[in-house]
């Protein structure tokens, strides 16, 4: 008989992780076998060619100016003033925003996806996002009571965002539920790469407004983690210029991170900010927000909000982190490239990709597909539906040639 010292709600709960796994399993055959001969798919960072983390040279630079106390000191439960002021700025520069809006700092983009997940979905009841998502959501579900379903992302011939199957399943969803939260990872989806256009926005919104005219409660966090990695600004950010005319029970959140758009992933620094037409929603939204901080991790990582803060305010160090990033842009986009290219040429299907961290790869059985790239020493993370494979780490030099090898995989496992 075994003995359980955990609550009820949290016995037999084991973290798997199929990033983690895989990474693990990379690591493991760098020590026997030399980075230089393996090709590491698996990790969402951004790698130089060295296979070293990439920084930004105008982060590391401001990091090392600082004081001390800026390091040591408490920050605010929601968040530096400053720091939040700057999130809006950032979010909406050169627009206007002619809504109500907050924020609150966040553990890193998980933390502020907690937060919409923990206050924004009752308990018992179902969260939607996309069948090709990032495994975290289901896990942040089960954690705070809610059930995670999901729509088809792509229509059948993988060309583009399949309005029917995400109307069809809010439909099915709000004849059950009074109030649904959704999650679209745009732009830069994790795993996919994909990115909702101008026009599949303005879908989305129309079907969410008919619902909220209806009298639901709707609430849509944009995923945005990956966003500096999607575009240049002006393109990346235009999307929240449709968050206009919103009916007073439509909330639309954002959970923002620090890891990728500065690369400081260890730092967890982030925030999930709100905008409403109603000035009572937002005001509930901070006081609500503010309290699960303080249930959760009381406040955020003060060094990385008088960071951001301090390269906001200077025009200079803006332009030079634009700069940075531009350039991680461009270097990933690259090696994206050449496995598109070279997946077209073998017949390889992938689902669309427009930018970011991750390509994806149907597959009927992804985990024997990844076994098989082991023989080769080829690291990508198996998830239900297919592959991911991660542009971000595997340099320019081990791109080449991977694209026919898991079209190879694939074939043999069939």
């Amino acid at each position: 008989m075994s003995m359980n010292m955990a609550a009820a709600h949290a016995v037999n709960r084991k973290l798997k992780d199929a990033i983690f796994e895989a990474s693990k399993a990379c690591q493991d055959a760098i020590k026997i076998h030399g980075a230089e001969k393996v090709t590491n798919a698996t990790i969402g960072v951004v790698l130089d060619d060295a296979g070293k983390l990439a920084v930004m040279p105008t982060v590391e630079k401001v990091f090392k100016s600082m004081q001390m106390s800026d390091f040591t000191a408490y920050a605010p439960i929601a968040g530096m003033a400053d720091y939040t002021a700057s999130i809006k700025e950032i979010i909406f520069e050169n627009k206007t925003c002619e809504n109500f809006f907050d924020a609150v700092a966040t553990s890193g983009g998980t933390g502020a996806i907690h937060h919409a997940v923990a206050n924004y979905a009752e308990r018992g009841e179902s969260v939607l996002t996309s069948d090709w998502c990032w495994g975290t959501y289901k896990i942040i579900c089960d954690e705070t009571g809610k059930n995670l379903e999901t729509f088809k992302l792509f229509n059948e011939d993988l060309s583009g965002f399949n309005v029917e199957s995400f109307s069809d399943k809010v439909e099915e969803l709000l004849k059950k539920q009074n109030s649904l939260l959704i999650i679209l990872n745009t732009p830069a989806h994790n795993p996919t790469g994909y990115s909702l256009n101008g026009e599949e926005w303005d879908k989305v919104l129309e079907i969410l407004k008919s619902h909220a005219l209806k009298g639901k409660k709707i609430s849509l966090l944009a995923d945005v983690a990956y966003i500096e990695f999607s575009a240049d600004k002006e393109i990346a950010w235009a999307f929240v210029d449709k968050f206009k005319n919103l009916p007073e029970n439509l909330l639309i959140m954002l959970s923002f991170s620090m890891s990728k758009s500065y690369t400081l992933y260890g730092q967890r620094t982030g925030a999930l900010a709100a905008i409403s037409s109603s000035r009572e929603v937002i005001d509930e939204f901070k006081e609500t927000n503010k309290f699960s901080c303080r249930a959760s991790w009381s406040n955020i990582n003060h060094g990385a909000q008088v960071l951001l803060t301090k390269i906001n305010a200077d025009k200079n160090l803006r332009e030079e982190l634009e700069q940075d990033q531009k350039k991680l842009r461009e270097t990933v986009k690259n090696r994206a490239e050449i496995f598109v290219k070279e997946a077209n040429e073998c017949g390889l299907k992938i689902v669309p990709y427009r930018g970011g961290f991750f390509i994806a790869i149907p597959a009927e059985n992804p985990v024997a597909v990844a076994e098989k790239l082991h023989k080769d020493l080829i690291f990508a993370v198996p998830l239900k539906l297919g592959l991911r494979v991660a542009a971000c780490s595997v340099s320019q030099e081990k791109m080449f040639g991977v694209a026919q090898k898991i079209k190879s995989a694939i074939d043999s496992t069939k």
